[in-house]
């Protein structure tokens, strides 16, 4: 007798476990689909949204002098079109180049905000470099960190306007 229900115990678990395999083929489509996703392109940088602020005529003559800043600068432009060859290099190599960043800013920009800013500007590029070469990072860390490379640079940008403004300002003497 225990027999008998065992058998019908282990017929009815063939029977349910018998079925379509929809569950591969799901897959398949998936892997496609996230391959696809994977690659970043100018138009997907193009579409974050952040506010840009650039410098003014005045920070631009004031910053004429600080070679690392425009080479960030430009580097960033290459970043909005895809190339990632800068961010994605050897990380000795962009350290260096952090070093050299904060070693030749002017000194009329070494005060608090602008220090910071620049401290933040350095973290997102090494997290940046981190997470591009790294295989198993998703895309949208991948983005999220281009994001707030821009967003640090851009607020970077947005101190020095206000360092100097601030300092026009206090050179105005009243009558």
């Amino acid at each position: 007798m225990k027999i008998k229900f065992v058998l019908l115990f282990l017929c009815g678990v063939l029977v349910i476990s018998c079925g379509e395999d929809t569950n591969s083929t799901q897959e398949l489509e998936t892997t496609e689909d996230t391959e696809q996703n994977r690659k970043i392109t100018a138009k997907t940088i193009e579409s974050l949204n952040y506010k840009d602020y650039a410098l003014s005529s005045e920070s631009e003559s004031a910053v004429v002098t600080w070679e690392r800043y425009h080479e960030l600068a430009t580097q960033i432009g290459y970043l909005k079109k895809a190339d990632f060859s800068f961010f994605n290099g050897d990380i000795e190599l962009l350290k260096k180049f952090i070093e050299e960043f904060k070693t030749q800013m002017p000194d009329q920009f070494r005060v608090n905000p602008i220090v910071s800013r620049s401290a933040i500007v350095e973290t997102e590029l090494l997290k940046l470099n981190e997470n591009l070469t790294l295989d198993n990072i998703k895309r949208s860390d991948k983005l999220l960190s281009i994001k707030m490379l821009f967003v640090s640079f851009s607020n970077l940008n947005y101190q020095i306007n206000e360092k100097l403004e601030s300092d026009f300002y206090d050179k105005i003497q009243p009558e």
